[in-house]
Order: C-alpha cells, then sequence, then structure tokens
C-alpha cells in the first residue's frame, strides 16, 4: 500500500492502534504465511573500525575483549547449525578489515556445500567485494541504514554518511542478493516523522528483508544516559512495513526480548515471520554487545527444539 510520509506519521500517533495490527496480520497471513523462518545467527567477530556512537563494539570502546573466530571455527559452528535443523546462517560482525572479501568468500564457498542460504552482515564494501561473495555463494545480505534522517545520521556516525550506506544497499539489490535494511526505533533526537522517512526508504529500495529494533543504551557508548526505546513504537513500525511491503521478510529482533520478552512473541501478531536465534560459541557471545542482554548458553540443538515448540504455541510452523 502507498502512503505518503504524513499519512505513515498520523497512523504512527493513533491512540488505538489495534485495527492497524490486525490488518498487518492480514497481510502476513495472505502474503507469506504462517511459516516462521529461523535464521542461525554466528556473530564470529566483535573488531570493528567504525566510531557509532549507540554500539558498544565501537572502536573507541576500549573495554571491549575482541575476538575473531578462525574460518574453521566459522564453518565448524555451522555445521553443527545444519546438522541440527537450520537452513540458513547469518555471519555476522562489526566492519573488521581481517576477513578480507577473498577469507569471506572461502567460508562462503565450504558453507555452501552444507546446502544452507547465506546471509552475510558485515558492512560497507565496495562494489567488486559485494560482487565477489555473492558469486562465492552469498545469498543474502544486511545492511541496515539504521535512520533515514540525515542529520540524525551524521551525528549518530562520525564514521561514514547516509548516502554513502544507501549507496552500499544499492549496489546490494543491483547485484541480486535478497537485500536487507533496517532502523532503530527510539533513537535520541528521532521523531515519527524519521520513522515514516525510515519506513519510505526500505520501500524505495526495494529491500526484501528488515530489521526494525529498539534502540537500547550501552553503558560504555556516547549515548549511555539515553532512555531505551519504545517497543510499542517498534511494533507500529514492523506493522506497517508489512503493510506497506507485504511480501518483505520481518524478523522478531533480539533487541525487542531484551526489554520484555513477551514483545518478542507480540511482534508475530504485527506482522512479523522470521527470527534469529544466537548460535555464537560461549566463549565469545558475551562479547558481541552492541547493546546490553542477557544471554543464555548455547546450546545449539536444545536452543533450536525450545524455539520450535514456541513457534507451534503460536499455531505457526517453525522451518
Amino acid at each position: 500500500m502507498a502512503y505518503t510520509i504524513d499519512e505513515i506519521v498520523d497512523l504512527l500517533n493513533l491512540e488505538d492502534f489495534r485495527e492497524v495490527y490486525l490488518e498487518a496480520d492480514r497481510i502476513r497471513k495472505e502474503n507469506v504465511g504462517d511459516i516462521v523462518h529461523i535464521r542461525a545467527l554466528l556473530e564470529f567477530s566483535n573488531y570493528c573500525k567504525r566510531r557509532c556512537k549507540y554500539c558498544g563494539l565501537n572502536c573507541t570502546n576500549k573495554s571491549v575483549k575482541r575476538y575473531r573466530m578462525s574460518p574453521e571455527e566459522i564453518i565448524s559452528t555451522t555445521y553443527e547449525a545444519a546438522v541440527n535443523g537450520y537452513k540458513t546462517i547469518v555471519l555476522q560482525s562489526g566492519e573488521d578489515n581481517y576477513y578480507t572479501p577473498k577469507i569471506l568468500g572461502e567460508i562462503v564457498k565450504s558453507i555452501k556445500k552444507l546446502n544452507m542460504d547465506i546471509t552475510l552482515c558485515c558492512g560497507e564494501l565496495d562494489y567488486d567485494s559485494y560482487a565477489y561473495l555473492k558469486e562465492c555463494g552469498a545469498d543474502r545480505y544486511l545492511l541496515k541504514h539504521e535512520t533515514a534522517q540525515n542529520e540524525l545520521y551524521e551525528y549518530l556516525h562520525p564514521c561514514g554518511t547516509l548516502q554513502e550506506r544507501i549507496q552500499c544497499l544499492k549496489i546490494i539489490k543491483k547485484l541480486g542478493y535478497e537485500t536487507g535494511g533496517g532502523f532503530m526505533v527510539g533513537l535520541p533526537n528521532q521523531t515519527t516523522k524519521t520513522i515514516a522517512m525510515d519506513l519510505m526508504l526500505l520501500k524505495e529500495i526495494g529491500c526484501d528483508m528488515a530489521g526494525i529494533g529498539t534502540f537500547i543504551s550501552h553503558p560504555n557508548t556516547l549515548l549511555k544516559d539515553c532512555e531505551h526505546g519504545s517497543t510499542e513504537m517498534t511494533k507500529r513500525a514492523v506493522a506497517l512495513a508489512r503493510i506497506m511491503m507485504p511480501s518483505i521478510n520481518l524478523p522478531a529482533t533480539t533487541s525487542l526480548g531484551v526489554i520484555n520478552d513477551k514483545e518478542k512473541v507480540d511482534i508475530f501478531s504485527c506482522g512479523a515471520n522470521v527470527i534469529m536465534q544466537k548460535i555464537t560459541p560461549n566463549e565469545y557471545k558475551a562479547l558481541y554487545e552492541i547493546y546490553p542482554s542477557n544471554l543464555a548458553e548455547t546450546n545449539i540443538r536444545l536452543q533450536r527444539i525450545k524455539l520450535e515448540n514456541q513457534i507451534k504455541e503460536l499455531n505457526r510452523i517453525p522451518l
């Protein structure tokens, strides 16, 4: 459905949003059905060259114990996920130049032999690097734009520009990746107009998936004293994304569950159809702290079983 910026703002500001949620859920069922896609999320490096003010992994945070997983560790962990029913692996890291396109490409080639779909989330690269990784077998690339408001983007990202980020997303789309964007809800100085701009940008780029998460402040960042974002406004943004882009894949983001675990379940009645399960090994898991969270120990088999049961309790089909 096509909306103007002002119409989206009016919807976001509704006192009673129940009818919109029902419409989003109807459109979800009609276009993507009752399947909930479970993705395995492997955070393979917490090194990052960027200075994003909200992120606990930013290069100015000297309190972080840094790690890098070897290609062998990445492949063996992914193999365990495949054996336990995962059909997609999401390989996520900070922007870490140690992993050259050649290194990442060899990892991708090895994982493709496991008959798994591969989503990469490794930040901004040049055209040739994105093209090479696509040739190696990567299926999707996730690169959140975080905010479509130019001044706010520049404030949060002294290490880059919104135009550079959008250009990367357009390259990813042009190369034939399933293209993932996304943004945070509740950033300092964000307005409902900003969120409306975020939704319009996702549609303009033609994103196939979008991670819409709640801002959570990290104690070792410049935004440590800022309030967390609103889970209600996050759910509203997800619902409108479903209505505006009926076939898009929309995950229940981990940040929702950090603030209120119930909200991560509720999001499935608001248009979401994807969930990511962290499979990062225990020795690294707590070190990948974009924002503070309480993480259970990794047990790939048991966590998969538990998640499948939770999805079935919602009368959805885990895949």
